[in-house]
């Protein structure tokens, strides 16, 4: 079985299983500073909905919900433990030093909009609630700004896999397509791996 496949079988399942509360919990995990990519999660759920499983718009919304769930504990761990839990922890999900202060540096200067905005950017939405709590943001702004930022986000991921669904049986080139993208998935794969790796152990030389 390909590697897309077999990720994108364990995403369906969860779907399918549980429907938009498994969106919600997937999207969840992403937020909270797991990599477990809403790029990969929201297509499918599309596809679910290109094949009436799942209405699109409620697909949407509850991938943001499950933004604003994870994005809350994330957010606990910035307010309550502060920098030195963020530091310690941080490195596990590559989320250093040098990225903390990037990003306080960043809401600094922009404030609590940072959290709108960085909800729509690849990789930095997935780590935004953690300088929101070290700075205290308020909570209802928060949640809002979180909501707002990430249902776009996941409605256009959605309706990428959408469509996608919808040429999946009348499109022959896309199986070929697909397969190719295999191969490109397997080699990212294997790099994140080693730089994952490696920057723990970046992580754990700067701490001695």
């Amino acid at each position: 079985m390909s590697i897309m496949g077999v990720l994108g079988g364990f995403i369906v399942s969860a779907i399918s299983a549980l429907g938009y509360a498994g969106v919600a919990g997937l999207m969840a995990i992403e937020s909270a500073c797991i990599p477990l990519p809403s790029e990969i999660i929201m297509p499918f759920a599309g596809y679910l909905a290109s094949i009436g499983k799942m209405d699109l718009f409620w697909a949407a919304t509850a991938g943001a919900l499950g933004c604003n769930i994870g994005s809350t504990i994330a957010y606990a761990v910035g307010f309550y433990g502060g920098r030195p839990a963020v530091e310690r922890w941080g490195r596990y999900v590559l989320f250093g030093h040098r990225e903390l202060l990037l990003a306080e540096r960043f809401f600094g200067h922009m404030g609590g909009i940072t959290v709108l905005i960085g909800r729509l950017l690849p990789v930095v939405r997935t780590f935004i609630a953690l300088p929101a709590g070290l700075a205290r943001m308020p909570m209802l702004r928060f949640q809002v700004y979180t909501f707002v930022g990430s249902w776009p986000w996941c409605f256009g991921l959605a309706y990428a896999g959408y469509r996608l669904g919808e040429a999946w049986n009348t499109n022959p080139r896309l199986h070929a397509i697909m397969q190719r993208m295999d191969v490109a998935v397997a080699v990212l794969l294997a790099v994140g791996v080693v730089w994952y790796v490696r920057r723990l152990r970046e992580a754990r030389r700067a701490r001695r």
